[in-house]
């Protein structure tokens, strides 16, 4: 890639938290379960769970304008909106157009993308698109969940793993060095019964909870994802070791540690937040990026790559330089 290409560039973040925090403690006096199992397994400590009042939608509107606010932008400058997500507020219409109207920049492309746990990527993978062709000029891209909803509080392997959640960025395209330098995505739809949700308007009539085999998920999992980072540094003619920082989906801080392994990364190079949000889906990536920017980790220049995995399957990773 040369340096005159158009790139899209993230010219800010932003996340948004329910307001309850709960704690492992607090729910082992909900359901068979220890601070110490949960902890030891996954390395979550805390998750945020959706009041009444808060929504996939809601979290999302309040994520895009701290982002919008970061990238100095009013809504009015934004021409498209992507929400990835798996818990909308409604069958239809998108998520992504209520949070248009909540902002009030109506006229624009507004859709949602459904991948899960992958979702950002794939969502991002298109405002990119969009952005380098000319279709959009700035793009806010949302991962968003209420996966509290659609858990099954009596599944002690599956309710403690996941929260609540809102990141957000801010695209734009700029010509340079800096932007989005390589994305790969991927499917394999035959491992459909190891992650999913056991309901939908067309099947059962209803959501259906959340049902999942964790151990196959991990062994695929940590596979994947080395693979597709390999992929991107391959595409853009970089090394593992050229990698500021690794923001990964925040599923598990086993399956963290294992893919960082893999490519050989120092664990200090990986931005860690599975503690204090859990598994929050789509909304996970973003999530991470936006903790460690505002910390004054990532900065301007940096070389991150962002990477996730989810039902489906689904996984994806994209090189950025920040």
């Amino acid at each position: 890639m040369t340096d005159a290409m158009l790139r899209a560039v993230i010219r800010g973040t932003g996340a948004a938290l329910p307001k309850r925090r709960v704690s492992n403690a607090e729910l082992a006096e909900q359901v068979d379960t220890s601070d110490e199992w949960i902890t030891e397994r996954t390395g979550i400590k805390y998750r945020h769970i959706a009041g009444p009042d808060e929504t996939t939608a809601t979290l999302a509107a309040d994520a895009s304008r701290i982002a919008l606010d970061a990238a100095g932008m009013a809504p009015s400058d934004i021409d498209l909106i992507i929400v990835a997500t798996a818990t909308p507020d409604q069958t239809f219409p998108a998520s992504a157009t209520k949070v248009q109207h909540m902002l009030g920049c109506n006229g624009g492309v507004a859709f949602d993308v459904a991948a899960v746990c992958s979702g950002f990527l794939y969502a991002f993978s298109v405002a990119e698109s969009m952005i380098r062709v000319g279709s959009a000029r700035n793009a806010l891209v949302i991962g968003s969940e209420t996966f509290s909803r659609i858990l099954d509080w009596e599944d002690r392997a599956t309710c403690v793993l996941f929260g609540d959640g809102a990141g957000a960025v801010v695209l734009s395209g700029e010509v340079g060095t800096r932007g989005v330098l390589a994305t790969k995505l991927h499917a394999d739809g035959q491992h459909n019964q190891l992650l999913y949700v056991d309901g939908g308007p067309s099947t059962t009539g209803t959501v259906g909870k959340l049902r999942m085999q964790g151990r196959e998920v991990f062994r695929h999992a940590v596979t994947n994802l080395s693979s597709v980072l390999h992929e991107v540094l391959d595409e853009a003619g970089m090394a593992a070791s050229d990698i500021d920082w690794v923001v990964p989906h925040q599923a598990n801080r086993r399956i963290i540690d294992a893919t960082a392994k893999k490519l050989g990364l120092p664990a200090e190079r990986v931005v860690l937040t599975v503690d204090s949000h859990a598994n929050t889906s789509a909304a996970s990536v973003p999530l991470a990026l936006d903790v460690a920017v505002r910390d004054g980790r990532i900065k301007s220049g940096d070389l991150i790559v962002l990477e996730a995995m989810g039902g489906g399957f689904t996984w994806g990773a994209s090189l950025v330089r920040m």
